[in-house]
C-alpha cells in the first residue's frame, strides 16, 4: 500500500499497519527512507488487525483490535485506529466500548536506516541507526542524512536505546484518545503538496452514470495525478508529473509529456508546466542532437534493442503544444513554446533527411513502427501548428509526412492469409521484424487537428480495419486489456514488461483509435476489460499487469515492479473514460465537436468539471450513445 503527495512516500505491508522495516516499508521523503520502523503495542499486545484500506491517494487507514478484559467474552473492547499519511504523519486513535475507564499503556518502537530507495530495493540498506532523545520524541544521523520523529502529546518515557517512546492513556466508557507522531528530516518544514495547493493545474472532474466503477476510477486516478505532481526546483510555477511510485518518482520525459496528454480534458495547465520544464532541457548549437528533448534509454522487449526515449520525447513535445492549443492553452503561452516546438521539428527533417523515416540513433539504423507513428504525427500536428501562428515550415513537414505515409504503407505492412499485419520494426538491413505488439497502437494515435478532425494516420482503410480486427482478437485482447505482445508470437511472457504484460497506456491508445476509426466492438471490448481490472486493482491502475487470459472467476494478476500510481497509468484512464463522450475541441475556433461512442459500453455516463478553452465543460452520453452538453464556456459553438 502506497501513500504518495510527493516528495512524500509511506509504504506500508497490505495486511497490519505495523511498519516493521521489512522490504521497501517505511516513510520516504525525496528518495530516502525517513523512518523503516514503527511498531505499536497496547497493554503489552499488538492490536489484531482487522482492516486495512486506501482512503485516498496520500492516507492509508488501519484498524485492529484488542480484548482488555479476556474474561468478558470474545468481543473487543478497544479498537485501534491508525491513520498514516505521504507527508510524514500517523495519528494512532484508540476507541474505547468498555463499561469501565481503562488506563493503557501505549508503545511505539521507533527506527530507520536513512537508506535511499535504490539501495533499499537492491538489498543494501545497511542497519538500524542508534537513536537519541530529541525534544519530545527521537532522532537519528548518518553520514549522509538525519531524521526525527516528533509526538503530540509529547510521551511519558523516551528510551533512545531501544527506539521507544511510552503513554499512559486515559479512556473513559465509550472515550477515545490519539498520538499524532511526525516524521521528518532535519530542518525540513512540513510537506506542502502540489496536487493539494490551490495552484494545482488539474481540474477536480467527476464521472457519474449506470456503471459505478468510472466514477470511483477517474476520482482514484486524478487523485493520483494530484499527488505525482511535483515543481520545477528553480521555476515553481511549473509543474510535471513525475512517472511512478515508489521506483520512479522524478521527471521522465516521455511519460511526462504522454501523462500530461492524455490529461488534457482536466485542464491545460499541466501541458504547459511540462512543455516549458523540458524547453529549458531541450539541447541547443551545432551537431545532430540540436533541437532534441534528452531522455534515457528503455528497455524494449527481447524482440528490439532498447529504444531512446528522448526521440519519442522530442517528437511528443509539438504534438502536445498542437493539441493543448486546440483544448484551450493561451495564445500568449503557445506563442512562448513555439520556438522550441520548432526546433523539435527542425530536428526531426534534418535527422531524416531524405529518408521517409526516422530511424534509430542507438541500434544501427533499426527503423521502429512506435517511432514512425509518433514522427508522423508530430509533421502534421506540428505543420497545422506553424500555419495557426502563422510561421513557415509547415509544408516542407507534410511533404515528409505524405512520404513517410506511401512508403510505410508499402514496407511495415506485411500481408498474409489474415489479411495483413503491421511489422513491429524493420531491421537496418530493411528486413521486417514480423512480430504483433502493442506499438501497433500507436499507428491509430493520430492527433488532434482543428474542427475537430483527427489527422490522417500512417495506414489505411484497409490495414486499419485489418489492424482493428488483430487488436480485439484473443492474440492481443486479454479480457483485462491489450496485451504487450501478442500470445502466440515467440519470446511471450504475460509477465514481460514489453513482451506481454498489458499496458494501461497503449491499452487507452488502442481504445481511443479504434473508436475514432469507427470500431466501437473491439474499442468496448478493451475499455471494458481495463473497467473490469480496474475493479480488482481498488480503482487504483497500475501501469502494468500480467497479460494472463482472463477467465471466469479470474482476476489480474499484478506485476511485482510495476508503479502504482503511475502517471501514464492515470492520465490513460481519463483518455479512456472521456473516449466515451469524444470530445474533440478547438478552442480557437470557438467549437467543441462530439463523436460519442454510440454502442455505449457503459450505460450512461456523464462527466462534470472537465476543462475546455479555460472554462468547465460537462457531458452527457445517453445510453443510446447520443451526447449533450450541459455546461461550456460562453461562446463555445457545437461542431458540426
Amino acid at each position: 500500500m502506497i501513500c504518495v503527495a510527493l516528495p512524500g512516500l509511506a509504504i506500508s505491508s497490505r495486511e497490519e499497519g505495523q511498519l516493521t522495516g521489512r522490504g521497501l516499508e517505511g516513510f520516504y521523503r525525496a528518495g530516502r527512507r525517513v523512518l523503516s520502523r514503527c511498531e505499536i503495542r497496547v497493554a503489552g499486545r499488538e492490536p489484531l488487525a482487522v482492516q486495512a484500506q486506501m482512503i485516498a491517494a496520500d492516507r492509508a487507514r488501519f484498524v485492529g483490535t484488542l480484548r482488555t478484559s479476556p474474561q468478558a467474552g470474545p468481543d473487543p473492547d478497544v479498537v485501534v485506529e491508525r491513520n498514516r499519511y505521504a507527508d510524514g504523519t500517523e495519528r494512532i486513535t484508540l476507541h474505547s466500548a468498555a463499561s469501565r475507564p481503562l488506563r493503557l499503556p501505549v508503545e511505539v518502537a521507533l527506527g530507520t536506516d536513512l537508506a535511499d530507495l535504490g539501495a533499499i530495493a537492491s538489498g543494501n540498506a545497511g542497519p538500524e541507526l542508534p537513536a537519541s532523545v530529541h525534544g519530545s520524541g527521537l532522532r537519528w544521523s548518518c553520514a549522509t542524512g538525519n531524521a526525527s520523529v516528533t509526538a503530540e502529546p509529547p510521551p511519558a518515557d523516551a528510551l533512545a536505546s531501544a527506539g521507544l517512546l511510552r503513554w499512559e492513556l486515559n479512556l473513559p466508557p465509550g472515550g477515545s484518545r490519539s498520538v499524532e507522531l511526525r516524521v521528518r528530516p532535519d530542518g525540513a518544514g512540513p510537506l506542502r503538496a502540489v496536487g493539494r495547493a490551490a495552484t494545482s493545474p488539474l481540474a477536480a472532474a467527476r464521472a457519474e452514470g449506470d456503471d459505478p466503477t468510472a466514477a470511483a476510477l477517474l476520482r482514484t486516478s486524478i487523485e493520483d495525478l494530484q499527488a505525482l505532481l511535483l515543481r520545477d526546483a528553480v521555476h515553481p510555477a511549473d509543474t510535471h508529473l513525475a512517472a511512478g511510485a515508489p521506483w520512479r518518482c522524478g521527471l521522465a520525459p516521455a511519460d511526462a509529456l504522454v501523462a500530461a496528454r492524455m490529461a488534457l480534458p482536466l485542464g491545460t495547465g499541466l501541458a504547459a508546466g511540462t512543455l516549458r520544464i523540458l524547453a529549458r532541457t531541450q539541447l541547443t548549437g551545432p551537431g545532430p542532437q540540436s533541437g532534441m528533448i534528452p531522455g534515457p534509454r528503455r528497455d524494449a522487449g527481447p524482440l528490439l534493442p532498447p529504444q531512446c526515449t528522448g526521440t519519442e520525447a522530442t517528437m511528443l513535445f509539438p504534438a502536445l503544444l498542437a493539441e493543448a492549443r486546440r483544448w484551450g492553452l493561451p495564445e500568449q503561452e503557445t506563442e512562448a513554446l513555439l520556438p522550441a516546438a520548432e526546433r523539435c521539428l527542425t530536428w526531426l527533417l534534418a535527422t531524416a533527411g531524405d529518408d521517409p523515416y526516422l530511424r534509430d540513433p542507438h541500434s544501427g539504423g533499426l527503423t521502429r513502427c512506435e517511432t514512425q507513428a509518433h514522427a508522423h504525427r508530430a509533421a502534421l500536428l506540428g505543420a497545422d501548428l506553424l500555419d495557426a501562428c502563422g510561421r513557415a515550415g509547415g509544408d516542407g513537414l507534410r511533404q515528409w509526412a505524405q512520404a513517410s505515409r506511401t512508403a510505410f504503407r508499402r514496407d511495415f505492412w506485411l500481408d498474409d492469409l489474415g489479411g495483413g499485419r503491421p511489422a513491429v520494426a524493420r531491421a537496418p538491413d530493411g528486413r521486417p521484424v514480423p512480430h504483433l505488439s502493442s506499438a501497433a497502437a500507436h499507428l491509430l494515435d493520430t492527433g488532434l487537428l482543428g474542427g475537430g478532425a483527427m489527422a490522417p494516420g500512417l495506414l489505411d482503410k484497409v490495414q486499419t480495419e485489418h489492424l482493428a480486427r488483430l487488436l480485439g482478437s484473443p492474440v492481443m485482447d486479454s479480457g483485462w486489456g491489450l496485451r504487450g505482445l501478442g500470445a502466440k508470437e515467440p519470446g511471450f511472457n504475460p509477465f514481460g514488461h514489453r513482451a506481454g504484460a498489458v499496458r494501461v497506456q497503449e491499452t487507452a491508445l488502442a481504445v481511443a483509435g479504434l473508436a475514432a476509426a469507427g470500431y466501437e466492438k473491439e474499442a468496448s471490448s478493451l475499455l471494458r476489460g481495463v473497467i473490469a481490472a480496474a475493479t480488482s486493482f481498488e480503482h487504483r491502475l497500475p501501469e502494468m499487469y500480467a497479460g494472463e487470459q482472463r477467465t471466469e472467476g479470474s482476476t489480474p494478476l499484478p506485476h511485482p515492479a510495476a508503479c502504482r500510481p503511475a502517471a501514464t497509468a492515470a492520465g490513460a484512464v481519463v483518455l479512456l473514460l472521456t473516449t466515451l463522450a469524444g470530445i474533440r475541441p478547438d478552442a480557437p475556433a470557438g467549437t467543441v465537436t462530439l463523436r460519442p461512442v454510440r454502442s455505449a459500453p457503459l450505460g450512461e455516463i456523464g462527466f462534470t468539471g472537465l476543462r475546455v478553452a479555460g472554462a468547465p465543460f460537462s457531458v452527457r452520453v445517453s445510453r443510446l450513445g447520443l451526447a449533450m452538453v450541459e455546461e461550456a464556456a460562453d461562446g463555445l459553438q457545437l461542431g458540426a
